[in-house]
């Protein structure tokens, strides 16, 4: 991977005030792209743009509010006239089991994962025809293999999944790129703030999050794949593992899926 390839770049981010997002905007200044950046806590955003050796507009954005969207996008073409990626990695999580759940977690999930880059697509998708630019969707394994406890975050997941797919096979001729990213357990505050069955945050992650891969790796693995306009990335031995499996043997990976997720500390099921 050649760095000069993002060099002037205008890459939008969402999420981008922590974990994979936030690795993903120091990585990609230090190449020299230009970035704009979204996340509801924008003073986070602010104070690390300070420490980026490039030039970073920060916007107040949540992505469930589709007008939020539509200003994250007009902010990168107000000022530099074009969008040459967009990366969708807002997104929240779940653990709780279906029968127990609220439905407004699952709508908050789809509110925020899907609506969020489905709304940030269509904002940005002019520019990136016009640019020949990349799409990303940041989904996960959980977007492949259906994750028990995680019911409205695997569903969401899928769903990006399924937009994305589509949105390639619609420009295929057009030389948009569109990519979807998984990259299994990274080290980050999704877990922290995950959605219990009643809507109210976790608090703490149920995982080592020392043993995972760091979201400054996976920034890395998301700038490869986009130099490379690769369609789909898989991270991780055990999400690539799981990948393989479902597709050869859905019934096995079922049953090691939920005995590895039922392992869990205070896990909300139990193998019996």
């Amino acid at each position: 991977m050649k760095a000069e390839f993002f060099k002037d770049k205008v890459i939008i981010i969402t999420g981008a005030s922590s974990g994979i997002g936030l690795a993903c905007a120091h990585l990609f200044a230090s190449y020299g792209a230009k970035l704009v950046l979204g996340a509801r806590r924008v003073e986070i955003l602010q104070a690390e743009a300070e420490k980026m050796p490039s030039e970073v507009l920060c916007c107040k954005a949540d992505v469930s509010v589709e007008e939020d969207c539509r200003n994250l996008v007009q902010t990168a073409v107000d000022r530099f006239g074009r969008v040459d990626i967009l990366v969708n990695n807002a997104g929240v999580s779940m653990r709780a089991m279906f029968r127990d759940l609220d439905l407004k977690v699952i709508k908050s999930l789809m509110d925020i994962n899907f609506w969020g880059t489905v709304y940030c697509t269509k904002y940005a998708l002019p520019y990136l025809l016009e640019s020949k630019g990349s799409v990303v969707g940041v989904i996960s394994v959980a977007g492949f293999a259906g994750l028990p406890g995680r019911t409205g975050y695997s569903s969401s997941k899928y769903a990006i999944r399924g937009f994305l797919d589509t949105l390639r096979i619609e420009h295929l001729y057009d030389n948009l790129h569109v990519m979807v990213f998984a990259p299994g357990f990274t080290s980050s505050n999704v877990r922290n703030v995950a959605l219990t069955a009643d809507g109210s945050a976790q608090g703490e992650t149920p995982r080592d999050e020392s043993k995972m891969m760091s979201a400054e790796e996976c920034a890395l693995h998301m700038a490869k794949g986009l130099y490379r306009r690769k369609n789909q990335v898989v991270l991780t031995p055990i999400g690539k593992l799981t990948v393989f499996m479902h597709n050869l043997f859905p019934r096995f990976t079922d049953r090691m899926e939920f005995s590895y997720m039922a392992k869990e500390p205070n896990s909300p099921f139990k193998k019996k």
